[in-house]
């Protein structure tokens, strides 16, 4: 049976091979689905972390007497 989605092959160490077979067992889904679960997990996090550190850039360079204020922006 093929499918519409991509696939991916990932080479596992044992001991997280059987974490990630633990974790699947437990949730009762397959252990395709808790690797998927768990790699949008960590993507998640990845995205997190730069729009953190695009804040803190921009944190810097901020002029509270340039800003432009609530009422400017979305009127009254």
């Amino acid at each position: 049976m093929s499918t519409k989605h991509p696939r991916l092959n990932v080479v596992l160490e044992p001991v997280l091979y059987r974490t990630v077979l633990k974790l699947a067992r437990k949730e009762e889904i397959s252990l395709s689905l808790k690797a998927r679960d768990l790699i949008r997990e960590a993507l998640e996090y990845c995205e997190d972390v730069h729009w953190a550190d695009q804040a803190q850039t921009r944190e810097k360079t901020f002029i509270r007497k340039k800003a432009i204020k609530h009422s400017q922006v979305w009127g009254s």
